[in-house]
């Protein structure tokens, strides 16, 4: 089956009992066994519910993974990858993360025992310096988040592999629509699930997706011992998001790269950055791997903070808010929100500055979106 197929079908078998199309929702906690250890596969929701299943089943099977492990949040799933890690073991990161990773990193797991080494150029060479006989992991966002930097995930499988570890993605921004991470070498791909894959701004989740299901053990062994697994509801509301995946980010790109054309030489403006103009560093990475150059725009306000902080408090259509790829249109100001807890001579040095924003541009039309960020910027 072909994508936009597999979005819809996969996981959504009838009910075998009434013959409804789209399957009920098992708010189930528990399930009734013939006999001890004698039950029809589930025991307890925590473990196991056929409403989960039914999501991770589509979401292996639209990253071309062979498992899938659903979360409550995606920093739950990116918990649920460091968690096959060790103390002692580091972890190699580009520098432009998002805030909650660079918090679990060096607030949670360094406490622990992880280190975390980032790297400041996207080149394949930059991450092999950082490696040594420790490194398990190497961690990448792709598109970057705030920054959008894309990095050259067949390179980095490569580099990460040579040297005995493993490479996760964090494909949140791209979506399997634009990039599929495992084809190109990955080994394991996280979601926020919250973002584009739930789509409409009402549901928190997270998933990890493996290219090979015996790298699944691990991390269902902590889903279930650590017990940060979403809801049936929640999982519900994922599922259905993904049926119109496919279509919502069409509008999402095609929406953004008539954002990032016209504003790219406005007066008001230092920088725009979207992969999708011939201006951006990568460019032609962006063209060569992905199917499309993604929904969001980031922009640089020209003048001191509060002009960018005026800006933020004018937009009307722009919602300013943390999150992203909802069909609602979303400004963040990463500085202060989404990557408030980087340090700011670190958060800074990295480019992320108190004149930065990020726009998640939404499916409305685009005509009212830029006659909305015109009037913000006057």
């Amino acid at each position: 089956m072909k994508f936009a197929t597999q979005a819809i079908h996969v996981g959504q078998q009838p009910d075998p009992t009434t013959g409804a199309t789209v399957p009920p929702i098992h708010v189930t906690t528990t399930y009734t066994q013939a006999g001890p250890a004698d039950h029809k596969g589930y025991e307890y929701s925590r473990s196991s519910n056929p409403t989960r299943d039914n999501l991770e089943a589509v979401l292996a099977a639209l990253e071309g993974g062979e498992a899938c492990a659903a979360f409550a949040s995606g920093l739950a799933a990116t918990t649920g990858v460091f968690s096959t890690l060790r103390p002692g073991d580091n972890v190699v990161a580009y520098a432009d993360v998002y805030g909650g990773t660079y918090r679990l990193l060096e607030q949670v797991f360094r406490h622990w025992g992880l280190e975390a080494r980032y790297s400041n150029d996207t080149s394949p060479e930059s991450f092999t310096k950082l490696i040594d006989r420790k490194t398990r992991l190497v961690w990448i966002e792709t598109p970057t988040n705030p920054l959008l930097r894309v990095l050259n995930i067949k390179a980095l499988a490569d580099v990460a592999h040579n040297a005995g570890a493993r490479l996760a993605v964090d494909n949140t921004f791209a979506t399997p629509v634009l990039q599929k991470p495992l084809a190109l070498g990955a080994d394991y791909v996280v979601h926020s699930t919250t973002k584009y894959i739930g789509g409409h701004s009402d549901v928190v989740g997270g998933a990890v997706i493996v290219k090979r299901a015996a790298d699944m053990e691990p991390i269902s062994f902590f889903q279930n011992a650590a017990g940060g697994i979403p809801g049936p509801f929640d999982c519900y509301l994922a599922q259905r998001g993904v049926k119109t995946l496919h279509l919502r980010v069409e509008r999402h790109v095609a929406n953004a790269r008539r954002i990032a054309e016209h504003f790219e030489n406005h007066a008001k403006l230092e920088e725009v950055i979207y992969p999708g103009l011939t201006s951006h560093p990568d460019y032609e990475i962006a063209a060569e791997m992905m199917e499309g150059p993604g929904g969001m725009v980031s922009m640089v306000i020209k003048g001191d903070a509060d002009a960018c902080y005026r800006f933020c408090q004018r937009t009307r259509l722009c919602s300013l808010a943390e999150s992203l790829g909802g069909v609602e249109s979303l400004l963040c100001h990463p500085a202060t929100m989404t990557h408030a807890s980087i340090p700011r001579e670190i958060r800074e040095a990295r480019g992320v500055t108190e004149s930065l924003v990020r726009l998640s541009v939404g499916v409305e039309d685009v005509e009212d979106l830029i006659e909305d960020i015109e009037q913000a910027l006057s």
